[in-house]
């Protein structure tokens, strides 16, 4: 038998038996659309933190107060020390260190007036060498003022949702604002496309470094963000910079180093791992799928006694009579599946409509794989009852569909 006809006859029994093979499409349909809905998120998951580290280049690497040391392959986050990174820490990195831009970060919280407005917000203190290390964009006016790090002067750049929210559509370039209760005159907007692993900086205010250690009395710094600006390793550059510090602290590397694209690599493999555990579970579900097209079609196999005992009569051999209950179990689960992918698509659609800011992506292999693995799976389960039908004999089929 020519395939096109086993084809058709396959489904043409399908159209006879329509519940059933509805009844087998959806399993499979939902089986291939969870698989593609996990995968989705597994994958969108690892988008989001691809983005939140995008506010920092790969040639960035990040300095904090103390000595944290971790196992496990996973990077330190904090650290925890009694001597604190100071100015001139940062300075001395610079002169010792040519070709390198380094930002220093002091962080804190405040209430930002302006005339009757007023908002809770996150006060960044650093200088303007943190507008090429976090990638920021400057929208009016002035960047921070290039002065001697211990210059604290009454300045300010707001982010661009604050200023909105502040001053609605005036100009705000000139305006004076309140930060707790000191002054500072608003030199320049700015916006940013990232969130910073939820910082965003739109909503923040700017000021000089040494400002913010005399508005929140830290006389240490948060973080210090290095960047260099010519080609080289950042391993070495790493190991130099802690080498530095120690000259001031008394020989001891007391800070931590973090390299984004270090931190980047360790949480996609996490993710990565993620991914193919919720890939698994929502697999299991195909092989359900399989076990129930296995025992409907057992059970079709009786309920076409006579048909099968016709195309013995008529001279169909085994192989053929197999082949066709495999090719009716291949349109199942290639209909099944296509269906699923489908439902699974139009799902990742939906929720990257409700949810935006969410990155949901379908990989193209996990589309494949779901697709190739229910029809691998229709197959396989679908052997028994096919090899069932094709060792039935002619005379006791055609007897036991008249008993």
């Amino acid at each position: 038998m020519r395939l096109l006809d086993a084809i058709g006859y396959a489904l043409a029994a399908l159209l006879r038996q329509q519940l059933r093979a509805v009844m087998l499409l959806a399993a499979i349909a939902i089986s291939v659309g969870s698989v593609v809905m996990m995968t989705a998120l597994g994958q969108g998951a690892r988008n989001f933190v691809e983005q939140e580290f995008s506010f920092l280049g790969k040639d960035v690497l990040i300095i904090l107060p103390g000595r944290k040391e971790t196992t496990g392959g996973m990077p330190p986050v904090t650290g925890t020390s009694l001597r604190d990174l100071t100015l001139a820490d940062m300075a001395h990195i610079q002169r010792r260190i040519p070709h390198l831009r380094v930002a220093p970060l002091v962080l804190g919280a405040s209430e930002v007036k302006f005339a009757s407005r007023n908002r809770q917000s996150m006060i960044l203190g650093s200088t303007t060498e943190i507008f090429a290390t976090h990638r920021l964009r400057l929208l009016r006016g002035k960047t921070l003022p290039d002065i001697p790090l211990e210059s604290a002067r009454p300045v300010c750049v707001l982010g661009a949702t604050l200023a909105q929210e502040l001053f609605a559509q005036a100009n705000p370039l000139g305006q004076w604002i309140r930060l707790d209760n000191r002054r500072f005159r608003v030199i320049g907007t700015f916006t940013s496309e990232s969130s910073n692993m939820g910082l965003k900086f739109d909503e923040t205010v700017l000021i000089p470094v040494a400002s913010a250690q005399s508005l929140f009395n830290a006389p240490g710094l948060y973080r210090l963000f290095v960047q260099t600006l010519t080609p080289q390793d950042l391993a070495a550059l790493g190991s130099l910079l802690l080498q530095v510090i120690a000259e001031r602290h008394q020989g001891v590397a007391d800070v931590t180093l973090l390299r984004p694209d270090s931190l980047l690599a360790t949480f996609n493999e996490i993710l990565f791992t993620l991914t193919l555990a919720v890939t698994g579970i929502g697999a299991i579900s195909l092989i359900v799928a399989g076990i129930m097209m296995m025992n409907i079609m057992l059970i079709s196999t009786h309920q076409r006694c006579a048909e099968i005992g016709l195309l013995k009569a008529l001279g169909a051999s085994n192989g053929t009579v197999r082949s066709l209950f495999l090719c009716e179990a291949m349109l199942l689960s290639l209909g099944g599946g296509i269906v699923g992918l489908l439902v699974g698509y139009s799902a990742v659609v939906l929720l990257a409509w409700y949810y935006p800011d969410f990155p949901v992506q379908v990989p193209l292999w996990a589309s494949a794989s779901a697709l190739l693995s229910a029809v691998v799976i229709g197959l396989l389960f679908a052997l028994l009852p096919a090899n069932q039908a094709a060792r039935q004999k002619p005379v006791e089929s055609l007897k036991g569909s008249h008993q």
